[in-house]
């Protein structure tokens, strides 16, 4: 019987486990104590390649090449980006073998846990995405059988709710990742170009293809390292009714106005959106066709990134000075952050940034512990302290289905409509032949284009071109709701530092879009109401095209 090992994923990433699970820490020499607490959390020591590859969460590439520090353990379970060694010493595979590229795989699907089976899938409204939200309460968390081979098996609980299929596994295939070809982690370089999934049960997807690529592995490691990022300032206020919008631009002239009086040129460092008009930047969406005798409910949000504390303080005194200066009407109360009052929601705060720096891997040392002695998830072992211990009831088990008046929940799934070709030479939204999920890593971010009948592919590839990708996300860098000439000739300036990536993933016929230096400086600074950029798929899927024959 083939020797197999099963990876259980977890609620602990990989880089949380670097510091509270598995006791694995590494860093630089010479760096000192502090580089190394900063080399391996959020994210921490992954990898990449001269020009900045885009990495996925963790990446299999988390544990920083732990693999070699794990020595002769048999047996690991956890994250499934921080199991390649487990893979590597259960199975007695060797460095350089295809299998350890289908371990990869098969760790890098697990990565975002209820991702591979229908969680941040479903999409009401969406013929080939839709299922019941009780099917959406009902997830189970994945697992992947990997044998001695390097077949890789990836399932969920039989008779769980959410969705296993070559659909979800294609998103979570290309989710957070830069050239397919050229993935990588600390171990292995893997290229999933040629990745196929293959549906065997309604629980089960068997996943083949995943190679090494040409370059083995790397020979520099990626160390992040956070520094200062600068002051964060930020108010929003909301305005409802007859001519709500203009109010909201005459609210966001006014606090520009005001602080530029103060510290001329600083309105340039504060974005503003108006939330539910155009907050996501959509283009080609219902903006274009929206009047503003249409709006009626505008929640303005201004948001600066300073230099220095005190700018950040004065654009919130400027920001609360619309309680009484401002134009009628002004309301809207949220009770968060450091300076509030009844109208207004404000805030300001330092923030931190992570710097990239790659350091040649025979500088690194690794230093291994075990945390814990004892973990009181397995069975079969003994608990010294109560403290250890945890009872939970089956009814606080159920006890969300109990609130919600859920006495069963109904796990058969509505069969999707078998996909067809999309008629040539007509306008239609991309949602209805293709689907999509946006990952970002740093500034820069990645979006699939998975079609429903994979014969389209080609014919997509025609349409999505670098100069279409750059008409879509364009938009992203608008620095105002209301920009005026100034506004504008920053953004472009800004549209300059932005450079776009189209890569073929023949063996899932997708396309995989990475746009550079897009994010506002990424989740740990960006002005914006989403940091991640995580609605751009969505966002692009309205983007209406015409398909050639």
């Amino acid at each position: 019987m083939a020797h197999s090992s099963t990876l259980k994923d977890s609620s602990v990433s990989g880089a949380a486990a670097i510091d509270v699970g598995a006791g694995i820490t590494g860093a630089v020499a010479n760096d000192g104590a502090a580089e190394e607490a900063a080399g391996c959390s959020a994210g921490g020591c992954s990898t990449a390649a001269p020009g900045g590859a885009l990495h996925g969460e963790g990446d299999g590439g988390t544990h920083a090449g732990a693999t070699e520090a794990h020595g002769g353990a048999a047996h690991t379970d956890g994250d499934g980006d921080a199991d390649d060694q487990g893979t590597v010493y259960e199975l007695g595979w060797n460095w350089n073998d295809k299998e350890l590229a289908q371990g990869t795989l098969a760790s890098h699907l697990l990565e975002c846990g209820c991702q591979l089976t229908g969680g941040y899938f479903m999409h009401p409204g969406d013929a080939y995405r839709e299922f019941s939200f009780e099917q959406l309460l009902d997830l189970s968390l994945p697992y992947a059988e990997v044998s001695y081979g390097g077949e890789v098996i990836v399932g969920k609980a039989d008779g769980s709710g959410g969705l296993l299929s070559h659909s979800t596994c294609a998103e979570q295939l290309l989710y957070e990742v830069g050239d397919p070809s050229n993935y990588i982690t600390p171990d292995l370089v893997v290229d999933f170009c040629d990745v196929q999934f293959h549906q065997i049960s309604k629980d089960k997807v068997h996943c083949e293809g995943a190679k090494p690529s040409n370059t083995c592995h790397p020979e520099k490691l990626l160390q992040l390292s956070p520094t200062e990022g600068g002051w964060k300032g930020w108010g929003e206020i909301s305005y409802g009714g007859h001519g709500c919008l203009k109010r909201a631009q005459a609210a966001e002239y006014l606090v520009r106005s005001w602080i530029g009086e103060r510290y001329p040129g600083i309105d340039e460092k504060i974005v503003s959106y108006v939330i539910g008009y155009d907050s996501l930047k959509a283009v080609g969406g219902d903006k274009d066709g929206y009047s503003s005798k249409q709006v009626r409910d505008a929640r303005l949000r201004m948001d600066g990134l300073f230099e220095l504390e005190e700018h950040a303080i004065q654009f919130i005194e400027e920001f609360i000075a619309l309680y009484t200066n401002g134009p009628a009407g002004g309301g809207g109360i949220r009770y968060q952050q450091v300076y509030f009052c009844a109208a207004f929601a404000t805030g300001q705060r330092k923030e931190i940034i992570l710097q990239k720096m790659l350091v040649d891997r025979e500088n690194i040392f690794w230093q291994v512990q075990a945390n814990k002695a004892s973990i009181p998830c397995l069975p079969n072992q003994a608990i010294d302290s109560e403290e250890g211990q945890v009872h939970i009831s089956q009814a606080q088990r159920n006890r969300t289905s109990r609130a919600m008046g859920i006495q069963h929940v109904d796990t058969s799934m509505r069969t999707p409509p078998s996909p067809v070709p999309a008629s040539p030479g007509k306008k239609i939204a991309l949602y209805h032949i293709a689907h999509s999920r946006a990952g970002d890593k740093g500034n820069d971010i990645n979006f699939s284009i998975i079609p429903h009948f994979p014969g389209d592919i080609g014919r997509i590839r025609a349409v999505i071109t670098s100069d279409w990708v750059k008409n879509a996300v364009l938009p992203l860098l608008d620095l105002s709701s209301f920009p005026d000439e100034q506004a504008i000739g920053r953004q472009i300036n800004l549209f300059e530092l932005v450079s776009i990536e189209i890569y073929d993933v023949p063996g899932i016929s997708s396309l995989n879009v990475v746009v550079r230096n897009i994010l506002d400086g990424g989740v740990n600074c960006s002005r914006r109401i989403d940091r991640h950029g995580k609605t751009l798929s969505d966002l692009i899927l309205c983007q209406e095209v015409i398909l050639p024959p």
